[in-house]
């Protein structure tokens, strides 16, 4: 079960995400060492694969780096759930098959180290320790399709319809 971690100030830039000195690589591994490291140097020694971040509005502003996404994605975090995202962050996220979840009141139902359930077709977060649940906006089908493909590119590759032949557009 995925344990919660509390970022519950407003306004998360994506230089505290991941800070700019450390833009030398696009390797998702390498930034993870990095992640969140300004706003918590701990984090990444706590945080283990599926963990979710809740954190506050506006989660994600600042620079349009997808080196922001990388980074979680790459320390294990399977989602963020933020009662709003910065809209390139938002975009990053799920262009990145990431999952961010936009769901009123999340801050103030979790405190850091909860356990928490997530229920991707239901639109519903449940913390474990005390029972409540949430209901964040509903991930349309498009952006679980690119994220169970890993990502934008990968899902058009997948996706992906050859050319028709030249016979093939002669006869049509």
């Amino acid at each position: 079960m995925p344990t919660v971690h509390v970022f519950g100030r407003d306004h998360i830039n994506t230089d505290e995400i991941i800070p700019a000195r450390h833009l030398t690589t696009d390797v998702e591994s390498e930034l993870a060492r990095y992640a969140m490291e300004d706003y918590d140097k701990d984090f990444v020694r706590r945080v283990q694969p599926g963990d979710i971040i809740v954190a506050g509005a506006d989660f994600g502003c600042g620079s349009s780096r997808e080196h922001a996404v990388w980074a979680l994605r790459g320390a294990g975090v399977s989602a963020v759930l933020a009662p709003n995202f910065a809209r390139i962050y938002y975009r990053n996220s799920i262009n990145n098959g990431f999952l961010a979840l936009e769901c009123e009141g999340v801050v103030e139902a979790f405190q850091d180290g909860d356990q928490a359930t997530l229920d991707l077709k239901g639109g519903t977060v449940t913390n474990t320790r005390t029972g409540q649940t949430l209901r964040f906006v509903p991930v349309p089908q498009f952006a679980l399709d690119v994220q169970q493909a890993g990502g934008w590119l990968e899902y058009m590759k997948a996706n992906e319809t050859p050319a028709p032949t030249p016979q093939e557009e002669q006869h049509a």
